[in-house]
This record gives C-alpha cells, structure tokens and sequence, in this order.
C-alpha cells in the first residue's frame, strides 16, 4: 500500500479545521487536527507528521512562538503556514522562523494541494542550512540572501526562484519547471517567469544567472 502522508493541522476554527481533515483525507493525507498551539507543539515535537499546516492566531501558544520552538529543538518537519491576518507580521517574519511556505486565507483547495506536494516533494531535511554558490550565500530557513557580503532583500517568490535555481547549479531550469514548482499555478504564461528573473537579476547583479536560449535558466558561479 502506498504510503498516506502524515499531516498535522493546527487551527482553532474547530469547523474550518475540520472540514480541512475530510478534504485532506479525501485526497490521500492521513490528517490529524489540533485546536490549540501547546498541543501542536507537543504533537509536532514527536517528529511523526510529514507536513504541518499551522494557523499563525493559535490560543496559548501562537503559530510563530511553535515554529520558534520546534526549529529550535532542530524538528525539521516543513511548516506550511496557515493565516488571515495582515500587518504585525508577515511572510518575512515567518521565513526568519523557518516556515517553509506561507498562505493566506482565504485560499482554494487546488492552491493549499499543490503548495503541500511542492514541500513533500523538497524533503527539506536533505537541504543544507547554507547553500553557497561563488560569492552567493542563501541560509534559506532565515530567508537570507548575500552576495560578496552584501545583504539582497527579496519578495518571497523572487527569493522562491532564486532558491530553486541555486539547488540545482550547473543545471539548465526551463520556465515551465519554474512555473510549475515555484508558482504552482499552471495556467500563468511562462513570460511571468522572464519578469521575475529579470526583477531578481537586477538585485543580485550580472553574471550568476544565465540564459540558455530557448530552453531556461542556469545558475553558475560568478
């Protein structure tokens, strides 16, 4: 039989959180709800849940105070962060924690699935901390990005792309794989992909990221 990934909601919408537990189950997740953040803690911490789809508003503990902790006690489990609100923090704040990826509610159903599949399909726990590539320097749980000493700031899709290119150095990246693992939303044209490497290009400065006419992108060493 093939194996259900394990899945750890936590939400205190009791109904939203279960009405998530039937959709997930639906498609193939063994899912276990939580209503409270010291509890998804202690749940989480057991290192059991493939993935953890967690609310930032939990009583008692908040989803970021969670996230906090479990990085601390090095549980590497990916964290899909789960939200509604805006302002006081945002998705900088949650990547400098170390969630993995971060979604605002409302949000459908296809969109929640394939951000899911995308952090399965990472298996972050084989990714280094640091990922160094010339005088590039990416501490991707900090959401951090230098080159030659200098600090870049980035959107988290630019530094989404930047990522998956520098994972895959030397290698040519067409704008479809791009479109499809970075954006996951497959009905974008592929001209999106151009304007953001072109926006990332500007920030990190010439000669890292290459163009190899008519099929995609590479990462080399400057």
């Amino acid at each position: 039989m093939p194996h259900r990934p394990r899945v750890l909601v936590a939400d205190d919408e009791v109904r939203f959180a279960e009405a998530l537990r039937q959709g997930l189950e639906r498609h193939g997740f063994d899912t276990t709800v939580v209503n409270d953040g010291a509890a998804a803690l202690a749940r989480a911490s057991t290192g059991a849940f493939d993935l953890v789809l967690l609310d930032l508003m939990l009583p008692g503990l908040s989803g970021y105070r969670v996230v906090e902790r479990l990085r601390a006690a090095d549980v590497q489990t990916p964290i899909l962060m789960l939200t509604a609100k805006d302002g006081e923090y945002d998705e900088a704040d949650a990547f400098d924690l170390g969630v993995d990826d971060y979604l605002t509610k409302p949000f459908s159903t296809v969109v929640l699935l394939a951000r899911m599949r995308s952090l399965l399909r990472r298996q972050p726990e084989v990714r280094p901390p640091l990922i160094e590539i010339g005088d590039l320097r990416l501490e991707w749980r900090k959401h951090r990005c230098s080159r030659a000493g200098r600090e870049i700031t980035m959107t988290a899709r630019e530094y989404a792309v930047v990522l998956y290119l520098a994972e895959r150095a030397g290698e040519v990246v067409s704008k479809q794989e791009l479109l499809d693992e970075v954006w996951e939303e497959p009905d974008l044209d592929v001209n999106v992909v151009e304007v953001f490497v072109m926006q990332v290009r500007k920030k990190l400065g010439a000669g890292l990221i290459e163009t190899v006419r008519g099929v995609g992108y590479r990462v080399v060493a400057a």
